[in-house]
């Protein structure tokens, strides 16, 4: 059962919240932050993306750029632009995207639950980049940004978080640009209220990770680092969790992630369009963008046109919860079998592209020149990432995009 707890928040105040949140660190890079910063002394990338303080070219993992970020934070809170709650509280942040809201509970997660297999995880991790935010958090002592958790739909969560959210003023409320989103948090401060959503968590048995894997792995291994080198060790200090913002797995909303690929392997359109026919029926649908409609169709862009690709009867084993995934079923009979893209982390002829892009973005690639087709898939489902990770099994490599992306700076959980 998931164990969670309020914590004291360190927050922008409520003028300066739109100074200080930005977009997730891995979501852009350094030269991007740096654009968005701009000369806003207050921007959260000066502490997440602390590169942008040294000239163009410094590496995000020089030492002097995690000092600087250290330096940043500790800058921020004595000028007043993160201030620490007086009481430990739960907080609610809702997003809303294309007229549809999700609401989330922001809470400390326990970090034993991600060690013993309560948090469960559906990607593998690399430990370059897990090293990088635990030198990130140790530097800071805290978790400057939250990760995103689904769990199983809740009634009396459901209930409370609509009861909060209709009857008082949210604390936080903005659309953020570059996405154009909408950004909403509230303070839920009652001590009854508190209690439910604790007790509530202790009845759900597993909590998921949606997006943030490397971010909650390098925030359970400095929890346990801590623990371990604390020799007073209680359990109860505030290093055992780690900030999270839980969703209701039924509101997420999982964007289709496309693919982009240089070359047809020595093949001609033609060659290639016949080769496909012999796992899928293929159907031109014109110059005009075609989505797919469905789990195991695809569509493709080839040639200034728009292809349907349906798999053939027989040809997917839906037992299996890997196998029986349109990205598996695209990397083994299309990517390798006949592109010969075995490793999708490492080959250079492949790209790829979030669905909030949009198709226009696979024809543009396409029509540049270079690319030389893109594939795109039908999302997949909460529910199917759920029963991966229940069967112990990982996602392959580029398989889901979660969207909206949770801001940063909205609020901050430290760890002492």
């Amino acid at each position: 059962m998931a164990t969670i707890k309020p914590f004291k928040g360190l927050r922008p105040p409520k003028n300066l919240v739109e100074q200080v949140e930005s977009r997730p660190y891995d979501v852009l890079d350094s030269e991007e932050a740096r654009a968005e910063a701009g000369d806003n002394e207050k921007s959260l990338y000066h502490i997440i993306k602390p590169e942008i303080d040294f000239p163009v070219g410094t590496s995000e993992y020089d030492e002097r750029v995690y000092a600087r970020a250290a330096e940043n934070f500790a800058k921020f809170q004595k000028k007043g632009w993160l201030v620490q709650d007086e009481q430990e509280m739960y907080y609610i942040y809702a997003q809303t995207m294309n007229g549809k809201t999700q609401y989330g509970l922001v809470v400390a997660a326990a970090v034993e639950d991600y060690m013993n297999g309560v948090i469960k995880k559906h990607e593998l991790t690399r430990r370059d980049k897990e090293e990088d935010r635990m030198r990130h958090v140790r530097v800071n002592d805290a978790n400057l940004e939250p990760v995103f958790f689904a769990y199983p739909d809740n009634v009396t969560l459901d209930s409370l978080i609509e009861r909060i959210t209709e009857d008082n003023a949210p604390e936080y409320d903005f659309v953020a640009p570059i996405d154009g989103f909408r950004h909403q948090f509230w303070l839920i401060k009652d001590a009854a209220d508190i209690a439910t959503i604790t007790d509530a968590f202790a009845k759900i048995p597993y909590l998921y990770i949606a997006d943030g894997h490397h971010r909650s792995a390098a925030a359970a291994l400095v929890g346990a680092e801590k623990a371990k080198n604390n020799p007073n060790h209680k359990g109860n200090e505030e290093y055992n969790y780690f900030m999270a913002v839980c969703f209701p797995a039924s509101q997420l909303t999982i964007l289709d992630y496309n693919r982009v690929v240089k070359d047809l392997n020595g093949m001609s359109e033609e060659q290639f369009l016949a080769a496909l026919a012999e796992n899928f029926t293929v159907t031109c649908q014109g110059t005009e963008p075609y989505r797919a409609k469905h789990l195991h169709e695809f569509s493709l862009y080839l040639g200034g046109k728009w292809y349907s690709l349906d798999l053939k009867d027989g040809l997917c084993d839906e037992s299996d919860p890997i196998g029986s995934l349109d990205v598996s079923i695209s990397s083994d009979l299309i990517l390798d079998k006949l592109l010969g893209i075995k490793d999708l982390r490492s080959d250079k002829r492949i790209d790829f592209v979030g669905g909030l892009r949009g198709l226009e973005e696979l024809k543009r690639r396409v029509d540049s020149g270079e690319m030389k087709m893109a594939l795109a898939l039908f999302p997949v489902s909460m529910q199917q990432i759920m029963n991966i990770a229940d069967s112990g099994n990982i996602m392959p490599p580029k398989a889901t995009w979660f969207e909206p992306k949770l801001r940063s700076g909205l609020v901050v959980h430290k760890l002492s």
